[in-house]
């Protein structure tokens, strides 16, 4: 039996196969001008600083405009009134400003004024969630990139609703990273700028949450945005806190002085694992602070910090009393040339009263290493006294109180002997 021809497979003629919608829109031309004309549509009917008008218009917009893809687009308009052309000058077709922007927020600059903006696209962007990633990634850097070209007014406007969104969640703080770029920073418009965003922002947060939202947005670095001859640490101090923003400065100094601890306290601790003679563990320090001081109350804590990690502790706990007074007298030496007055040697009998407190293995040993470091001469009977009388630190006050206690008194009658004999 002959096999048959495999029949021809039936055709579709005159069909038009249709494309999903989303593939439609993926491969439709991008034509923001035709999205602002219908946009400015729905806002030209809504009366001035009518906000609550201009949310709701913004809102029903949402669901007749591809807000999706025109993201980047709609959030020009809305922070600076129109379309702009790379360069960060306005797309000159003649067409009008958005009934509603930030740059028409009213002069002289008011935060609260502003705020009402802001208020309109924090609701429509709780209403379209996806608007936030565009305007954090796209909209906000290409502003602050073009920011030089503002007036001065108009710059602070932009600069204080950044403040503002960023400080309610609406954006990340590394749009912030535009305004390192060499044309903004040499000028001092990052400066200015930044100094106005931060003040905005804690007008309305903590300065640990200003700090916190800078981590996430992976700004480290605040010199920075200063031109590159007045790049010290010196100069951004003074520079916030002339501006009326210390709490920037005091954080600063903070961090700074976290950093140059950190150091501190690894280089002492390599330098005693390498068996560095003491006295050239002393120069090192006192060559560091030379060259990046630390407050002597920070550098004593460093010391301490870095030489106590150093002691291998025994598992037996009835040794480790005898192992902490050992190993302190042995490292007194490196400690004694930075207790430089009584708030020093105060400080240090807080650092240790605080360690002996959160390691219990010597806690009754407290005493006596407090006689240890008064017979090398790292503190003296009247510091002693002084803490025991009004500076001791809350951490296990009493207990460390009641334990000195036969210490403070031989050392009072020691004190009254010596004032019989002159």
């Amino acid at each position: 039996m002959s096999q048959q021809a495999a029949a021809p497979k039936p055709t579709l003629q005159g069909v038009r196969i249709r494309a999903r919608k989303g593939a439609v829109k993926a491969h439709a031309k991008h034509e923001p001008t035709i999205f602002r004309d219908q946009l400015y549509k729905h806002l030209e009917t809504v009366p001035e600083n009518d906000y609550d008008a201009f949310t709701n218009k913004l809102v029903q917009a949402g669901s007749t405009l591809e807000f999706l893809k025109y993201g980047d687009v709609l959030f020009e308009i809305l922070l600076v009134g129109g379309l702009l052309q790379p360069g960060g000058s306005y797309i000159d077709d003649g067409a009008p400003s958005s009934p509603f922007s930030v740059l028409k927020a009213k002069e002289p600059v008011d935060v609260a004024d502003i705020k009402q903006y802001i208020e309109v696209l924090n609701k429509l962007i709780r209403r379209y969630k996806y608007l936030q990633r565009p305007l954090e990634e796209s909209t906000l850097p290409t502003l602050l990139q073009y920011i030089n070209r503002w007036p001065d007014v108009q710059r602070e406007k932009l600069a204080i609703a950044i403040g503002l969104l960023i400080s309610q969640g609406l954006a990340s703080a590394s749009c912030l990273q535009s305004l390192t770029k060499d044309h903004l920073v040499k000028n001092d418009v990052s400066v200015g700028v930044i100094t106005l965003i931060f003040r905005a922002y804690l007008g309305d947060q903590a300065m640990d949450h200003l700090a916190s939202t800078l981590k996430r947005g992976g700004i480290k670095d605040l010199i920075a945005f200063f031109p590159p001859n007045r790049r010290e640490d010196k100069v951004l101090e003074e520079h916030f806190r002339k501006a009326g923003l210390p709490q920037v400065a005091d954080w600063w100094t903070k961090r700074q002085f976290a950093s140059l601890k950190e150091g501190v306290i690894r280089a002492l601790r390599e330098m005693l694992e390498q068996d560095v003679p003491h006295a050239e563990i002393v120069s090192t320090i006192k060559n560091r602070q030379e060259e990046q001081p630390l407050p002597e109350t920070e550098l004593v804590q460093c010391i301490w910090q870095g030489l106590i990690a150093s002691v291998e502790w025994s598992a037996r706990q009835d040794q480790n009393e005898a192992l902490a007074l050992r190993e302190i007298g042995g490292f007194s030496d490196i400690i004694e040339p930075f207790c430089n007055g009584a708030k020093t040697e105060v400080a240090l009998i807080n650092i240790v009263q605080v360690y002996c407190y959160e390691d219990t293995r010597i806690i009754k040993a407290f005493p006596q290493i407090l006689k240890v470091l008064y017979n090398k001469d790292c503190i003296s009977d009247q510091a002693i006294i002084y803490w025991y009388q009004k500076g001791a630190k809350p951490q296990g006050k009493q207990h460390f109180l009641q334990a000195t206690q036969p210490l403070v008194k031989f050392l009072q009658e020691q004190d009254s002997d010596e004032d019989e004999d002159e």
